[in-house]
């Protein structure tokens, strides 16, 4: 690892009225963009650097531009599904490091659960090659790769289940997250079978949400807040736009990045202390866990049964809930990263991970077809 950090990241909020209903996506990341450059003592002038993706705006970063009064000299809105926004650190830190940009603003947006009272024409192509056949995504291709996962390792309902209820016990322990009843195994087993071996129980929420980071130089930063957090390694990956190319359904493109960005990093899993994996659906965490190197190929149900991945437990994962608890707004890789900040910040309250100083972020898009991990520290954390 080099001394200095690949990027720094000044800024970072929610959007304030995310569940209301009200605004629509662009309104919901104004909000959240207001509160992240008020955090980073920035002036929305000298933001010249916008990345955004939308499944409701053809020209993301144009929208939010026009609806901030913000002109950039450098627009990122490369889609690689749910986790772009991990992958756009990445992309940031080149931009700034290259001069096209001094200071980015990241945002995403949704009103998913609100359009679920309305009809919204989505920009997302049809899957020409898969719709035919009446495949609903992304959860008829989870219920396919938990299906291979449990048919080739003997993967069982129970463990999947443990994965929903320890984000379960994490939300218990987070205010905004408005769950207030616990879940057993047997909850999760004897909830409705939504696309064998899926229950509703395995899937995540349907909510709205907003959330904006703003990022600069970690030169710049010391001059702008007392304690930034700092990005030290991304990777990224794309496999194939349609299941149905995909080489092996039960490894994700974690495999690739989870070791990549450690490497950049300069660090191993045992040096980090708090992860957040994207949680669409239970099988997606435990292909990851295997995949990033928590265990073996085939072991991730064994892994996680004995409950290490709740509250207290010796692996502290999505800790506000995830998306299967806490908030799923159709792309989860903002919240993964607000959640990391929020922990690296000491300002988690009850769900707070002692002394968490390093997180490890892992996004990724549609049916693990795209992946993006990024690696992150307290500014009191060095190498």
């Amino acid at each position: 690892m080099g001394a200095e950090p690949l990027l720094a990241i000044v800024g970072a909020a929610a959007a304030p009225s995310q569940d209301g209903g009200d605004l629509t996506p662009v309104g919901l990341m104004a909000e959240a963009a207001a509160a992240a450059l008020g955090e980073a003592a920035v002036k929305k002038a000298e933001v010249d650097g916008l990345f955004s993706a939308s499944a409701y705006y053809y020209l993301p970063t144009m929208t939010l531009g026009d609806h901030l009064d913000i002109r950039p000299s450098f627009s990122d809105s490369a889609n690689i599904g749910g986790g772009s926004f991990v992958a756009y650190l990445g992309h940031a830190a080149a931009a700034i490091s290259a001069g096209l940009c001094n200071v980015g603003l990241i945002a995403y947006g949704s009103t998913q659960r609100t359009d679920g009272k309305r009809r919204v024409r989505s920009m997302t192509e049809p899957l020409a090659y898969e719709v035919p056949y009446g495949a609903l995504w992304p959860l008829t291709g989870y219920a396919m790769m938990a299906q291979r996962h449990m048919g080739l390792y003997g993967t069982t309902a129970e463990q999947l289940a443990e994965i929903a209820v320890a984000a379960r016990e994490w939300a218990l322990l987070n205010p905004d997250s408005g769950q207030s009843h616990p879940l057993t195994i047997a909850d999760v087993v004897d909830s409705p079978l939504i696309c064998s071996p899926l229950h509703r129980l395995d899937c995540c929420l349907v909510s709205n949400g907003a959330g904006a980071l703003v990022v600069t130089s970690p030169q710049r930063a010391r001059d702008l807040v007392d304690n930034p957090i700092y990005v030290w390694g991304v990777a990224e990956r794309s496999e194939s736009r349609y299941m149905s190319r995909l080489p092996d359904y039960v490894t994700s493109p974690a495999a690739d990045t989870g070791p990549r960005a450690l490497a950049q990093a300069g660090i191993s899993l045992s040096d980090v202390d708090v992860f957040q994996l994207y949680d669409a659906f239970t099988i997606a965490v435990l292909i990851a866990l295997e995949d990033l190197g928590f265990c073996a190929k085939g072991e991730g149900g064994r892994f996680v049964e004995d409950g290490k991945l709740r509250p207290g437990g010796t692996l502290p994962l999505n800790t506000n809930g995830g998306g299967l608890s806490n908030r799923h707004p159709g792309m989860l890789g903002m919240g993964l990263l607000l959640e990391a900040i929020t922990q690296l910040q000491g300002a988690a309250g009850a769900r707070q991970v002692a002394d968490a100083r390093t997180a490890l972020v892992h996004g990724l898009g549609a049916v693990h077809m795209t992946g993006a991990t990024a690696v992150l520290s307290a500014s009191s954390w060095s190498p």
